[in-house]
């Protein structure tokens, strides 16, 4: 087996892999040597099938593998020989694009770039601010509060009192698509609150002025895209009784609203309050920390990008920007989205620091545990209701779906390890100073 340099520019790296017909035919007799005390054929007793009826029943079959098992070896002597890590999986050919031919020596080229040598970093001399947020008394009682609306009932309005968003009207409905009722459009007494968007487009502002005891059409067209096939697109008149006109009343903020959120009383209720805010202001200035670390790292180091891993973060990056600024287009027929200087700029740096991360990680071995990955698994499984099984199936059979769900886990530990070497001082901020900080994330 010979391997060949044929380019060695920057990080661009090429190679000829030549196996000799000899050497693969060396490896296939191999191959059925060790199958041979097992296989079976009709009128051979097991393990007595000659060698010469082996090549010919699986010779071919046998072939194959050999073949990618002796490239794969020559790769992988050669990355352990040289040092190389590729950025991304290299690209094997057969020369000249070539078919082989049984017999001749197998020659394929292998390209490939290799991932920069990573400069060192001195970690403890970076000086970071950690913003640190209270939770006021304030930001309780507006959580209360809010908590209190959700928790909403509703009492009767004065009779003749008008409907008005917000009020909930109790209502008997049926549908007609011009004078026949259709299955699936009829209720009875049913609690509507106007203003929620429950009903079809239109529905629940043709209510608003209705008082109790009233009989009002509502005249609708059934959206395109409803999911009820006979429906979609059809005009509809619904004829509504109204029963009852309701204002909505918040709940007391008392023990009994702290009991139906699971606390003993309203001071335990505002404690679980306090700690999840506290909690999500960490978790925001973690964000604002994380991405000052990331900025001094950024200027630290300089060194050779692998041109393929730019061009597809760039790629990623006009992508999810196009969706961001298009949230309609769900599909991905709309060509793709070249990406521009900004584009390319900002993936440079995300590959850069990912690099960077990933070296600090290798050299400090730091893993993501079994323990977090599953967690982060169950996480994700969680936005699948139903479907939890099918979700952990599909990860477990998709190495590229495994490697998503490590990579921002592995990072925050890399982060973290850098933190804590790092010189902390803690700044005591408003909730709104917290907020402009994370704003401006957003603008970078």
């Amino acid at each position: 087996m010979q391997v060949t340099e044929t380019l060695n520019e920057g990080l661009k790296r090429g190679y000829t892999i030549t196996i000799t017909a000899a050497e693969l035919d060396e490896k296939v007799t191999a191959k059925l040597l060790e199958a041979q005390p097992e296989v079976e054929l009709k009128g051979f007793r097991k393990g007595k099938v000659p060698m010469a009826m082996l090549r010919k029943t699986f010779g071919d079959r046998v072939l194959g593998d050999a073949m990618q098992e002796a490239i794969d070896g020559a790769m992988s002597e050669h990355f352990e020989k040289t040092g190389d890590r590729p950025a991304m999986q290299p690209k094997i050919e057969m020369k000249d694009g070539e078919t082989w031919k049984p017999g001749s020596d197998v020659v394929v080229t292998v390209s490939y770039e290799a991932l920069p040598e990573i400069p060192g970093v001195e970690l403890s001399g970076l000086k970071l601010e950690r913003l640190v947020v209270k939770a006021e008394e304030a930001a309780v009682t507006e959580a209360l509060e809010n908590l209190a609306k959700n928790a909403q009932n509703f009492e009767d309005r004065k009779k003749g009192t008008k409907a008005k968003d917000g009020d909930q009207v109790v209502i008997d409905f049926e549908g007609f698509l011009g004078d026949e009722p259709f299955e699936g459009g009829k209720g009875e007494e049913y609690p509507l609150v106007l203003g929620s968007n429950s009903f079809i487009p239109g529905f629940e502002a043709q209510l608003v002025g209705a008082k109790a005891g009233d009989d009002v059409e509502v005249k609708v067209t059934f959206p395109a895209e409803y999911g009820a096939a006979h429906l979609a697109g059809q005009e509809a008149t619904f004829k509504c009784h109204v029963h009852a006109v309701k204002a909505p009343k918040a709940a007391e903020l008392d023990d009994e609203l702290a009991k139906k959120y699971g606390a003993e009383d309203l001071a335990g209720l505002k404690g679980q309050i306090s700690e999840r805010l506290e909690a999500e202001y960490k978790g925001a200035a973690r964000a604002v920390l994380k991405r000052a670390l990331l900025d001094q790292l950024d200027t630290q180091v300089k060194f050779d990008l692998p041109p393929s891993l730019v061009e597809a973060e760039a790629h990623q990056i006009a992508h999810q920007l196009y969706h961001e600024e298009h949230p309609e287009d769900h599909g991905h027929d709309h060509g793709a989205m070249e990406p521009t200087e900004e584009h390319t700029k900002l993936a440079e740096r995300r590959v850069r620091l990912g690099l960077l991360l990933a070296e600090l990680g290798r050299k400090e071995k730091i893993e993501v545990s079994d323990a977090e990955f599953t967690q982060a698994v169950l996480n994700q499984a969680r936005q699948y209701p139903g479907q939890e099984r099918a979700f952990f199936e599909f990860v477990q059979q998709n190495p590229q779906m495994q490697q998503q769900l490590r990579a921002p886990i592995f990072e925050d530990k890399v982060v973290e390890f850098v933190v804590s070497g790092a010189e902390v001082t803690e700044k005591e901020v408003s909730k709104e100073d917290l907020q402009k900080a994370i704003e401006a994330l957003d603008e970078l």
